[in-house]
Parts: C-alpha cells; sequence; structure tokens
C-alpha cells in the first residue's frame, strides 16, 4: 500500500508540475523516455521502459505527435515500427519539464542521505526486473 500510496503522490506531484506546460505526468513520461533515447525509440520500447500497455503508448505519442511534440521517424532497424523522436517545440518543453524537475527532486530529497536513496534505487530496479519477466 505504501508504494501505491507513493505513487500516487509522485503522479499528483507530476501534474502539478507540468500543467503549465499543458501536460500531464503521463505525457511527461513518454518525453521522458525519448528524451533519454537520445535517437527516437519505438512506441513498444516506450511502453517497456514505462510498463503501460503499446496501444495506451501509442493514443500518448499520436496526441503528442499531433501537438507537434513529437515526430515519427523511418527506423532503419524495423519497417512497421517507427521510431519516435523530440520535434524542437518537444526537446524545449522537456527542458522546460527539467527545470522544474530538477530543483523539486533535490529539495524533496535533501534530507536523506545519499547512501539511502541509492539503496532504495537498487530495491526498486531489482523487483522491476523480478517481475517483469
Amino acid at each position: 500500500l505504501s508504494l501505491f500510496r507513493l505513487n500516487g503522490l509522485l503522479v499528483a506531484e507530476g501534474d502539478r508540475m507540468a500543467e503549465a506546460l499543458g501536460l500531464t505526468s503521463a505525457r511527461w513520461k513518454v518525453i521522458g523516455v525519448v528524451a533519454l533515447a537520445h535517437s527516437g525509440v519505438t512506441v513498444p520500447g516506450i511502453a517497456r521502459a514505462l510498463g503501460q500497455s503499446r496501444q495506451a503508448v501509442q493514443r500518448i505519442t499520436d496526441v503528442m505527435e499531433k501537438d507537434g511534440l513529437l515526430s515519427y521517424e523511418d527506423n532503419p532497424e524495423h519497417k512497421r515500427s517507427v521510431l519516435v523522436c523530440l520535434t524542437e517545440a518537444g526537446q524545449d518543453v522537456y527542458t522546460a519539464l527539467r527545470a522544474v524537475q530538477d530543483p523539486w527532486a533535490i529539495d524533496s530529497t535533501d534530507d536523506v542521505p545519499g547512501d539511502e536513496l541509492e539503496t532504495g534505487l537498487q530495491l526498486v530496479r531489482r523487483l522491476i526486473y523480478k517481475f517483469d519477466r
């Protein structure tokens, strides 16, 4: 229950931070995955990274493409699975989101020792690996 509560609080904070840019935390997560991929990522790749269904991610990317934040590019590795890339406007939004999120994250964890944060992250990653198989 604690993890569900934490997730709900993080989603609410994400929605609050992204609202000024006309986004939801769901769209923010997609932008984040695409930005960190650097050279595009497929919709199934985004879905895997977020633990979401491909169909749900496809709906979000389609809207974001219409909004000019994402573009679909040919994928040299796979003819039917295009790459999702940030447009210049999408990169600007991602940069603006980071400008809000980074100070919030630092502020929110400044009283937590770094080794505790690292241990928590390792545990979360281990559980993701275990349940994702």
